[in-house]
């Protein structure tokens, strides 16, 4: 399967990562060869793949702002969830996993990589079936993050139960009855943080699965936080906790 990729900043990541095969890139007719593009015509040439000049609106059709570039590539490469746990333990670091549990939409899907990515995650999992996949929408939204972030499709109750087993703390975000603050449960050590479906939460199975179910606090008027949102806090959280024992450790 071939897709296209758009946007200065994902096509980098993708042409960067060396994950997928690219078959070739599309610049727009006119368009200045400096900064990005230019990096990018280097690394086409160094690499040998073949570059296309076309008008404006051949990439325009492509997405809302192609920024004068566009690659075609094969699809997004999942793997698998040793995949994860195997990097974790090539960087003698504890176990990071994001779990997205029926997140449908690609902008909040894309926004939670870019996250995880920046803050270390390891991987995240996805369901396989009806929620969000990692489409060209998906790494546009995580700005080429998605590129650099291992993600695996799987059943997540089973995915979350063997977990469990090999001593990883399960800890799902949701402001419903039963919650405990955030700020009261421990996140430290080998963690899995569930985000869970835009409207209605994380399902039931998984819910019950998790060691902790955590909520943000809410001071102000609103209700709620959008997933993307509470799951980036909840993420940086557990980042802080990191870091404070790994600051800890070097003392």
């Amino acid at each position: 399967m071939k897709e296209w990729i758009t946007g200065r900043n994902p096509v980098i990541e993708v042409v960067q990562a060396r994950r997928r095969e690219v078959f070739r890139l599309l610049f727009a007719s006119g368009i200045e060869e400096k900064g990005k593009i230019l990096e990018l015509r280097k690394m086409a040439q160094a690499r040998k793949i073949p570059i296309e000049i076309v008008a404006r609106e051949k990439l325009a059709a492509m997405s809302d702002n192609p920024q004068g570039v566009a690659a075609e590539v094969s699809g997004y490469p999942y793997v698998d969830i040793s995949d994860i746990t195997d990097l974790a333990l090539r960087k003698q670091e504890e176990l990071f996993i994001l779990v997205l549990d029926v997140l449908q939409n690609p902008q909040n899907l894309g926004s939670l990589l870019r996250t995880a990515e920046a803050a270390g995650v390891h991987g995240v999992l996805i369901p396989q079936h009806r929620a969000a996949e990692v489409t060209p929408a998906v790494v546009s939204a995580s700005a080429g993050a998605s590129e650099r972030m291992l993600v695996a499709q799987t059943n997540i109750a089973r995915a979350l139960a063997d977990l469990k087993t090999s001593g990883v703390w399960v800890i799902g975000m949701d402001g419903g009855e039963g919650s405990k603050p955030i700020q009261t449960i421990p996140l430290s050590g080998p963690v899995a943080l569930v985000v869970g479906n835009e409207g209605e939460g994380m399902r039931q199975l998984v819910r019950e699965t998790c060691d902790f179910v955590a909520a943000l606090p809410m001071k102000g008027t609103i209700e709620s936080l959008n997933a993307a949102v509470a799951g980036s806090i909840a993420i940086y959280l557990i980042y802080f906790e990191r870091e404070k024992k790994s600051l800890g450790t070097k003392k």
